[in-house]
């Protein structure tokens, strides 16, 4: 009996064993699952809280970006236009955003000139999407009849603008102003007025060059000058006139009337405005005129020669 029980102790032991071995191996079991559970829920969320940082850090440039834009200071368009007309077109005072916006108009010889010369009043804009492109709009009471309108729309190396307004013409404006433009404009000081009328006008900039198609006209009404004697030199005409993007647009000048009279014709294509013209004095007003030929451009007998380009 004994013998037997000392058989089947053993067994009983290795049975205890094994079972309290089974019970420490569930509870480690158990702890490990815990624990990397835990492990993986720590992993998750950090990944999850990178995430959110990251689309935090997006959203506030994106933010940033939405916010300049849309409050972006009309100065920022008055450093756009003075750096594409090489200073000579400047809006003074620019007051707003680029979006809306008022300024004064200022013609001038360019950096570093004392000319200027200042339009009355303000010249306001707005600017807004249209289409594919944009639409810049001005209002002057002193200059533009109702709203002028360019819509600009950029492409693959070219920009293309169309001009809009006036029924019957687009602007006016006083001719003093171009005294602004220094030399020979200064010396001049031309009193009357200039009015622009356009038909179809767009003005391409492709890789560096100027396409234009449609028409423009600018008038010259009962131009004077301080240079003469005379109360008035006459009425002129400068007229643009574009075929086709390929041909370039033919320029010709023309005398309405006055005892100045001027003629010539050119063209502005790729090489840029070239333009051949003269200018001549009626018989009777000859001695009066002399000293204004001499500005205006070069001497050739009785003739003044015009050359641009």
């Amino acid at each position: 009996m004994a013998n037997a029980l000392t058989r089947l102790l053993p067994g009983k032991r290795a049975r205890r064993a094994d079972i309290g071995g089974s019970r420490l191996n569930s509870k480690l079991g158990g702890s490990t699952t815990r624990w990397l559970e835990s492990t993986l829920e720590v992993a998750r969320w950090e990944r999850v809280r990178a995430a959110g940082r990251r689309w935090a850090i997006w959203g506030g440039v994106l933010g940033g970006v939405v916010g300049v834009v849309a409050f972006a200071p009309a100065a920022w368009l008055a450093d756009g236009l003075a750096g594409a007309s090489n200073g000579r077109i400047v809006l003074a005072d620019a007051q707003g955003t680029i979006w809306s916006g008022d300024a004064v108009a200022v013609l001038t010889a360019g950096p570093g000139s004392r000319d200027a010369r200042a339009l009355p009043g303000r010249l306001a804009w707005t600017l807004k999407p249209s289409g594919l492109g944009l639409r810049l709009g001005f209002t002057q009471a002193c200059c533009l009849n109702g709203e002028a309108v360019l819509l600009i729309k950029p492409g693959l190396g070219r920009v293309s603008t169309s001009v809009q307004g006036g029924s019957d013409w687009l602007g006016r404006w006083p001719a003093a102003w171009l005294s602004g433009l220094g030399t020979p404009w200064n010396t001049l000081d031309l009193g009357g007025a200039m009015r622009l009328a356009t038909s179809d006008l767009n003005i391409d900039w492709v890789q560096g060059s100027w396409h234009v198609t449609g028409s423009a006209e600018l008038v010259l009404q009962d131009v004077s000058s301080r240079v003469t004697t005379l109360d008035r030199l006459g009425s002129y005409r400068l007229s643009l006139r574009g075929s086709t993007p390929e041909a370039p647009a033919i320029l010709s000048l023309q005398t309405d009337d006055g005892a100045l009279q001027l003629q010539g014709s050119g063209t502005w294509g790729q090489s840029g405005i070239k333009f051949t013209g003269e200018a001549t004095a009626a018989e009777a007003q000859r001695s009066a005129l002399d000293n204004l030929l001499n500005i205006i451009g070069r001497r050739h007998g009785d003739r003044s020669i015009i050359t641009i380009g």
